[in-house]
């Protein structure tokens, strides 16, 4: 397997899983429905003209390879929806409108949260267990709520 670290940015919890032959998969937090299909996490999403697509994301965190169809069009800097692709309920976080949420679970059922940017072109991905965060992206400092303490963030 070599040093994964060299390839990828990949989050510590995905090294672990892999590590260990461990499957994770990526769920809707409104539904709890499975969006990892293969190799692909599989989302609706539609951009700023009102035009809706599917949209493939690499499950390995930090890593910000996507698939759409060429007719589908997506713009630097545009901002997409993101859709569960099952029962079609946005996924905008509460923590900040341009973050999308889903959940990253492993084989015995153990859930963090990933919130990842919807903004076309920005790297920001953040993985939390609730009391820790794993980030990953040159554009995560854009979203400062993971980096102040809890005693503060009511303040926000």
């Amino acid at each position: 397997m070599g040093n994964i670290f060299k390839t990828k940015p990949v989050s510590f919890l995905f090294y672990i899983l892999l590590k260990q032959g461990k499957m994770f998969d990526f769920l809707c937090p409104k539904c709890m429905g499975h969006i990892r299909v293969g190799d692909n996490i599989i989302f609706k999403v539609r951009n700023n003209r009102k035009q809706s697509g599917i949209l493939l994301l690499n499950p390995h965190i930090g890593n910000y390879s996507s698939v759409k169809h060429p007719s589908f069009e997506m713009h630097s800097g545009e901002f997409l929806e993101f859709y569960c692709p099952l029962c079609n309920t946005s996924l905008i976080s509460d923590i900040h409108k341009n973050l999308a949420h889903v959940i990253l679970q492993d084989e015995n059922g153990k859930s963090n949260d990933v919130y990842f940017s919807q903004i076309v072109g920005e790297h920001s991905t953040f993985e939390t267990d609730g009391e820790s965060v794993h980030i990953e992206g040159a554009d995560a400092g854009r979203y400062t709520y993971f980096k102040i303490g809890e005693k503060f963030r009511k303040y926000f």
